[in-house]
């Protein structure tokens, strides 16, 4: 009897998180869905007559295009780029002995304590000096700054948690350390490590402070151009505002599905 309350008990708190994590992006779809009017009513309405007119404007904005390309470009450069150096530095600071490790791993959290406006401010400055602003290869050196922070601390441990015996076999069977990185450790630890990639890659696609502060029209990033339909008039378009959020909340799902197929692909080998 005891443990099936505490099973209850566990699944009830399980659904709850699920609820209270999906919810505000299902009641953005629901009203991307409705009018304005719809939206205001003082009681929710939630028999209403569909329409599609909040999706049009948004699409048929050519800023959203442009907003769309620079987040594609600049994000997954970042991520791509923070990936390559991330991954490999992370395993040598784990699996190797490295002067000062534990400094560096400090260094990498406290990255992120770091708030956006006390980043932002000496980046505009360097930017403008090199006449690098509102560029997509400033973005790009910034948000990589970003993501191999995140994914070098992230696999760290993941490395770490690896027994040391599969690569001792590997190097008695004469694998070298890049074969033993690249053949053995690597794919026994690439799904713990594309949560933390997917992580890197979700933290950088919504970021709007640094990119407001970095960016004008020619390198303006999606949530960048979605921020701007808040002073679209005197009114605010809340039809709008939420159809450009589940727009924004497309590209991550997309990314997540595609990298979990190529690595299964890849592990598989199909």
């Amino acid at each position: 009897m005891g443990r099936l309350i505490t099973r209850c008990a566990v699944w009830g708190v399980g659904i709850l998180l699920v609820l209270v994590a999906v919810f505000p992006l299902l009641w953005a779809l629901l009203n991307s869905l409705k009018t304005l009017l719809d939206i205001v009513t003082p009681t929710p309405r939630f028999l209403f007559t569909p329409t599609l007119e909040n999706y049009r404007q948004v699409i048929g904005s050519p800023e959203v295009l442009v907003g769309l390309t620079n987040s594609a470009v600049i994000v997954g450069s970042a991520v791509l780029l923070g990936t390559l150096m991330g991954v490999p530095a992370a395993y040598v600071i784990a699996r190797y002995h490295v002067p000062g490790k534990r400094d560096i791993q400090f260094f990498l959290l406290s990255l992120r304590f770091l708030p956006p406006v006390a980043v932002a401010i000496p980046l505009i400055a360097i930017w403008v000096d090199l006449g690098l602003y509102d560029t997509r290869f400033s973005m790009i050196v910034t948000y990589l700054l970003t993501t191999l922070s995140t994914i070098t601390w992230l696999s760290i441990p993941v490395f770490q948690r690896m027994p040391r015996e599969i690569e001792e076999a590997a190097t008695l069977d004469g694998y070298g350390p890049y074969a033993v990185f690249w053949k053995i450790a690597l794919p026994n630890c690439a799904g713990t490590l594309l949560g933390g990639i997917i992580f890197s890659f979700v933290l950088v696609w919504n970021e709007l402070m640094i990119a407001l502060a970095l960016t004008s029209s020619n390198s303006a990033t999606l949530p960048v151009v979605a921020s701007a339909f808040t002073s679209m008039g005197q009114e605010v378009p809340w039809g709008v505002i939420n159809a450009s959020t589940v727009l924004l909340a497309l590209p991550p799902l997309i990314f997540v599905g595609v990298l979990s197929r190529l690595l299964n692909s890849i592990l598989t080998g199909k």
